[in-house]
């Protein structure tokens, strides 16, 4: 198997490209799939994607720790965050480790959803050491992938299609793998914290890759569905009747998605709100971040509504380390925090891996007995 992950990228795909799924093949795989609960997924001792897969910093030894409690916590999948660099700086280190990840992630029962692009936080990402957490602030050290500099040349464009198309195509049969997103918040532009480094033109570009980054990663002809979230939750209908009012990059995403998913971190009200909107595209639903308890966006009062319209979860983060996610959003806007905010912005698990706040867990653990 190792042998063969490893000589996947070397070889000549022999793949035809195909379209969207069906409504059929999409409900189809739906109904092969539990009652999908899990956490957006980064070990406590990596401060980004790089740091987790890096050939020097990859810890199995904690993620094996980690996803046991996830399991015991009635977690069965995990979102998480790749990095083109890591194929084109160290591909075969990367395959490796990641192949090294699913068998983990398989040995405790989780399937996760793989995250190959993302528009959020740094701009200007490199492999190597990566820096030390800031406390007191949100995502202190979170590269987006691809970067500014490759993101504003279309000439290395390339580089990125040979990243999806290798990535996707050695591992299109995986079993272990629940889905590809293809690309986290494309349209993010990071106004409160990097936006004077970003792009001028970041959404125009994006407009323009996002379509090409479905379509390569459709080429490999994966047997995972593909998708990207949606994820501004105050502006607009997402009924499929409204889909020329959208934005185009949501528009992109919807369209191109086999299965569809969004960020939540709205009141509930909203969030089964939009559950409702999106209902019309008659595809399975999967929300792949909340987790705002400022904004009453919690296990506590998500689960009920999800489990209710049969929509998959998964909240942002696990337990917390050098990523910082505990500290709100707003301390990209004002002083640091010196002290733990009241209360927590993300996660379910403090470092020593006790629960924030144990009513959310059992919470989880109901579900997950009660939708076996």
């Amino acid at each position: 198997m190792k042998h063969l992950l490893i000589l996947a990228f070397l070889l000549p795909s022999l793949v035809f490209s195909q379209s969207t799924w069906s409504e059929d093949k999409a409900a189809k795989w739906h109904s092969q799939q539990q009652f999908l609960i899990g956490s957006n997924y980064l070990p406590i001792t990596a401060i980004n994607q790089l740091e987790m897969f890096q050939s020097n910093t990859f810890d199995s030894k904690t993620i094996d720790k980690e996803l046991a409690l996830a399991h015991k916590t009635g977690l069965n999948t995990m979102r998480v965050y790749l990095h083109d660099l890591l194929w084109t700086e160290q591909r075969i280190s990367f395959i490796k480790n990641l192949n090294t990840f699913l068998t983990i992630c398989h040995k405790h029962k989780i399937k996760p959803v793989l995250v190959l692009f993302d528009s959020c936080w740094d701009p200007y990402p490199k492999t190597g050491k990566q820096r030390s957490p800031v406390e007191g602030l949100h995502n202190s050290g979170w590269v987006q992938s691809p970067g500014a500099d490759i993101l504003r040349d279309s000439s290395q464009w390339p580089k990125l299609e040979t990243y999806v198309k290798g990535l996707v195509g050695t591992f299109k049969n995986d079993a272990r793998i629940l889905a590809w997103d293809v690309w986290n918040e494309p349209d993010n532009t990071n106004t409160s914290s990097y936006g004077k480094w970003e792009p001028f033109n970041k959404v125009e570009q994006v407009g323009k890759l996002l379509p090409l980054v479905f379509k390569w990663a459709r080429a490999a002809n994966p047997t995972q569905p593909l998708t990207s979230g949606v994820w501004v939750l105050w502006e607009g209908s997402w009924k499929k009747e409204d889909l020329a009012a959208m934005k185009p990059i949501e528009q992109i995403q919807l369209q191109n998605s086999d299965i569809i998913s969004f960020h939540s971190y709205a009141s509930p009200e909203m969030f089964e709100k939009k559950i409702e909107e999106l209902k019309t595209f008659n595809r399975p639903l999967l929300c792949t971040e909340y987790l705002a308890r400022s904004t009453n966006s919690t296990p506590l009062t998500y689960l009920p509504i999800a489990t209710k319209h049969g929509v998959g979860i998964i909240n942002w983060g696990f337990a917390e380390g050098k990523e910082g996610t505990k500290y709100p959003w707003d301390s990209w806007d004002k002083a640091r925090y010196t002290k733990d905010p009241e209360p927590w912005h993300h996660l379910l698990f403090r470092k020593d891996y006790t629960p924030y706040i144990p009513a959310e867990v059992e919470a989880i653990r109901k579900a997950r007995d009660e939708l076996k």
